[in-house]
């Protein structure tokens, strides 16, 4: 399959370069709501994420932790507070949570520095005006598409912030879309599979390693600086 690379949503930018950009990448970082959901609410209700998604996540770490021999950085940054991204992340084992984060560079800019990682180094999935400072520095920018965002998809496009575009939205598992994709750009997607499914030695190895991370969750204080989330301690 990996070398077939039949893909069903957009490259905005070439291949090759992605792929260069993917081989340098330590971090994979999310939006949450439109990303991994349409991004409807009830009043306080949170919106919630798709097991489908959540093992496109899971195999994508793998993929990485094939080639790297460690897990790769994880996180999740959200301008509002979520019940269901925490709940993920920490299911998970995401390295990060962040929460009620207006400016969300400040977030990223907070995750290179305490891993010593670098913007072009993160792959970053998103979907909508509130991500576009991290679009604007990170290494890979990975949309989640949207039928309803024509004008603000080609604004991205437009401006380059944008190197990939799903042709499944976030209500229909545009990550899995996603994380399939960079799997086959890593060239073992059959092999994370076959793995996976055998439960090999390799993955229990992953698998031990990712599950002993414990999830930092973060917020912003009144003067927005980055504090931890004491109730998540």
């Amino acid at each position: 399959m990996e070398n077939q690379k039949k893909f069903i949503g957009s490259f905005v930018n070439n291949q090759a370069d992605i792929v260069g950009r993917l081989i340098k990448a330590k971090a994979f970082i999310f939006d949450w709501d439109g990303v991994f959901n349409d991004g409807f609410k009830q009043g306080q209700t949170g919106s919630g994420f798709s097991e489908i998604d959540s093992m496109g996540t899971n195999l994508l770490r793998f993929s990485y932790f094939l080639k790297a021999k460690q897990p790769p950085i994880t996180g999740i940054i959200s301008g509002e507070k979520n019940e269901s991204a925490q709940f993920f992340a920490n299911r998970e084992h995401f390295d990060f949570a962040f929460y009620k984060i207006a400016h969300k560079i400040d977030a990223l800019d907070f995750i290179c520095h305490q891993k010593n990682i670098k913007p072009e180094e993160v792959v970053y999935f998103f979907d909508d005006v509130l991500d576009l400072s991290i679009a604007k520095v990170c290494g890979i920018r990975i949309m989640i598409g949207k039928n309803a965002t024509t004008l603000f998809t080609n604004y991205c496009i437009k401006n380059n912030l944008v190197d990939y575009i799903t042709t499944n939205d976030g209500n229909n598992s545009g990550i899995r879309e996603a994380c399939e994709m960079l799997i086959t750009l890593n060239l073992n997607f059959d092999e994370v599979i076959d793995q996976r499914t055998e439960l090999n030695n390799n993955y229990k190895e992953y698998l031990q390693l990712r599950n002993s991370c414990q999830t930092q969750v973060f917020t912003e204080d009144e003067n927005g600086k980055i504090i931890k989330d004491q109730n998540n301690s």
